[in-house]
């Protein structure tokens, strides 16, 4: 699972005859560092993008239309571009609400699906998703670009490999900084219907996704939940205690009221050992058995992790997953991060909400919750 996606950057080569085409459906902040993935990916090239506000599609189709590729084709409605011949996989970069839909119309018109996270907001969109595209035969993943982390990676090795014994506690810190303006920019953004949640469920998602990765799936969820900060539905600040499959346990915070946002920072630590990683960095690797191989390597400049400022993300990881989907579509595997990982870190956030509405423990992996 480590290895595999991460040889594509060695074993790639330019012996491609002809490129898959990709479509983007949603013309807001995270749709170009799509578009620069499928750009810089070896064989893939940018056919056309969509956006109920036209103005959005035609600026984003402009900006990324090439000599050596041509224009990009630009339409308001979705579907328009889902009947082109021409484009063999799409990226969903819409609202999370409306992920679902999109995905399945996505499936039933032949196309292989990358959706941007989180990849739906309730468990039976996600089963849905999963199901159309397993019926239609075509890929679906989902945006998760911290598990392609070189940093990420090496704690993962260690874990497979024992280094750190037995775990006893993974923490996540997920400390954002969103201002009320943030969420009145678009009128989606703090709800239920659409948002699915707030600090969490929007920002936070990667991070539990990377700590139940690593860690090895959870169990069970302790929480609170509230908006303390702004004026939204959802929540700005939760806490939640964690029990894992393995037996360990450990806390999730996650915040979009904490000023000025902090790195994600997470902290795994077994009977033999402690790794700590602030969003590509690994702030503290000691083990017993073992000297500290990169501790506090720095992370490229670019690889911004956003705790303040939503466009200032990583772009490495886009392209890293892009490059897999192409991969995964030509060798007929499944892309890195599936449609059935791709909702374990949901149905993690979907738990700490009921748990926070019930004030009572609540099971990870007993179905769904609607």
């Amino acid at each position: 699972m480590i290895n595999g996606v991460f040889e594509m950057e060695k074993r790639m080569t330019d012996s491609e005859d002809e490129s898959l085409g990709f479509g983007i459906i949603g013309c807001g902040v995270i749709a170009p560092f799509h578009a620069k993935g499928i750009q810089s990916a070896k064989g893939a090239k940018l056919v056309a993008v969509a956006d109920i506000i036209p103005e959005k599609a035609q600026r984003l189709a402009e900006e990324y239309s090439t000599e050596e590729d041509g224009p990009v084709a630009w339409y308001k409605d979705y579907q328009d571009l889902l009947r082109r011949d021409d484009i063999h996989v799409v990226c969903i970069c819409t609202p999370s609400g409306m992920h679902a839909n999109t995905a399945v119309d996505a499936a039933q018109a032949g196309k292989h699906v990358l959706t941007e996270k989180p990849m739906a907001i309730t468990l039976p969109q996600l089963d849905r998703m999963i199901a159309a595209c397993r019926k239609a035969g075509v890929k679906l993943g989902t945006i998760f670009q911290r598990r392609t982390y070189e940093s990420s990676r090496q704690i993962k090795h260690a874990i497979e490999q024992g280094k750190l014994g037995k775990l006893v506690l993974g923490d996540a810190y997920l400390k954002y900084y969103r201002t009320q303006e943030y969420y009145n920019g678009a009128s989606w953004r703090g709800t239920w219907e659409l948002d699915g949640g707030g600090a969490l469920m929007n920002q936070g998602v990667h991070g539990v996704d990377l700590l139940q990765w690593l860690m090895g799936g959870v169990e069970r969820v302790y929480a609170r939940a509230a908006a303390l900060v702004h004026d939204i539905e959802v929540e700005d600040t939760a806490v939640a205690v964690v029990r894992y499959k393995s037996g360990a346990l450990g806390v999730i915070e996650g915040a979009t009221s904490v000023y000025p946002g902090l790195e994600t920072r997470l902290e795994i630590h077994g009977e033999k050992g402690t790794v700590i990683l602030e969003e590509q960095t690994i702030k503290r690797w000691s083990l017993i058995d073992e000297e500290e191989p990169g501790s506090g390597a720095a992370a490229p400049a670019e690889e911004a992790g956003g705790s303040s400022d939503p466009a200032a993300i990583a772009s490495v990881g886009f392209m890293r997953q892009i490059q897999d989907m192409v991969d995964a579509v030509r060798e007929d595997r499944e892309p890195l991060v599936s449609g059935e990982e791709g909702r374990k870190a949901v149905e993690i956030i979907l738990a700490i909400y009921e748990s926070a509405r019930t004030g009572q423990e609540v099971p990870v992996g007993r179905g769904h919750f609607g």
